[in-house]
């Protein structure tokens, strides 16, 4: 599953989804843009930035980082990327640094070299499986549905999209977070046609249309085109080899063919000359 891009499309349409997941109720959510960043003349790349619209604000800057396969040197990396941004925009002055594991086992044991940030408030490290959904959190629910079991996930993200459309009063919002829900679900079901997991969530016409779907739609077509040129070539190889395998027994048998069929002549005439 494309969880950076699941992440990415989340925290850019719902940043108060971000700040719910680290516990943060009181930031003003509407004085931040979520970008991706590349670090100049690097192959420096950070999953997300969250930037204060103002830089007169006291608000602390959030770089994001999303991780759900074990690195050994992802702090040595993360923290690079940090402080060379750091470097290259000398006006960032309060900044704060936000990990997203799936689970606390994939947490790397290369800490040391860090500890003293990984242990303060700079550092804030979120690990899904353990977030708490007390108070019918629905913004921390819907996070977690990332990484719930296959075989349960169709149920709760129905439950969830219930619990959207009693819950938010707004008609737009309420159809962004449904369309997000589904999304998620999309992401999570790929051995599935889209046709049969839209049945299974009732997804209707209205959210095909939305660029969200196109985009999961654009996605999987570009996926299908990658696997047939694998299969292509896969394929081909096979045509291939059955080729070479076909084409050197014809030249052996050929070959050895014609040797013996000589070399044979040769030997019965040498023979015949010899001895009669």
């Amino acid at each position: 599953m494309q969880t950076d891009k699941i992440f990415y499309s989340l925290f850019q349409a719902f940043p108060s989804i971000f700040f719910a997941i680290i516990g943060d109720t009181t930031a003003n959510v509407n004085a931040y843009q979520f970008v991706s960043v590349e670090l100049k003349e690097t192959a420096f790349r950070i999953d997300g930035v969250f930037i204060p619209t103002s830089e007169t604000t006291n608000q602390p800057l959030y770089f994001v980082e999303v991780q759900f396969q074990l690195d050994s040197t992802f702090y040595r990396r993360f923290f690079a990327e940090i402080f060379l941004y750091l470097r290259q925009n000398e006006s960032v002055n309060f900044w704060r640094a936000v990990v997203i594991y799936p689970q606390r086992s994939l947490d790397p044991n290369d800490r040391l070299p860090y500890q003293l940030l990984l242990d303060s408030s700079q550092v804030q490290r979120i690990y899904l499986d353990e977030l708490d959904t007390g108070e019918n959190s629905l913004q921390v629910a819907i996070v977690k549905l990332i990484i719930e079991r296959e075989e349960a996930a169709v149920d709760k993200g129905r439950e969830l999209i219930l619990q959207a459309r009693q819950q938010l009063a707004d008609e737009s919002t309420s159809k962004q977070i449904v369309e997000l829900i589904e999304t998620i679900l999309l992401y999570k079901f790929t051995r599935l046609s889209r046709e049969e997991l839209a049945e299974m969530l009732g997804i209707d016409d209205e959210f095909k249309k939305t660029r969200m779907y196109q985009s999961i739609k654009e996605d999987g077509l570009e996926e299908g085109r990658q696997e047939g040129r694998q299969e292509g070539r896969q394929e081909g190889r096979q045509e291939g080899r059955q080729f070479l395998a076909t084409f050197l027994a014809t030249f052996l048998a050929t070959f050895l063919a014609t040797f013996l069929a000589t070399f044979l002549a040769t030997f019965l005439a040498t023979f015949l000359a010899t001895f009669f």
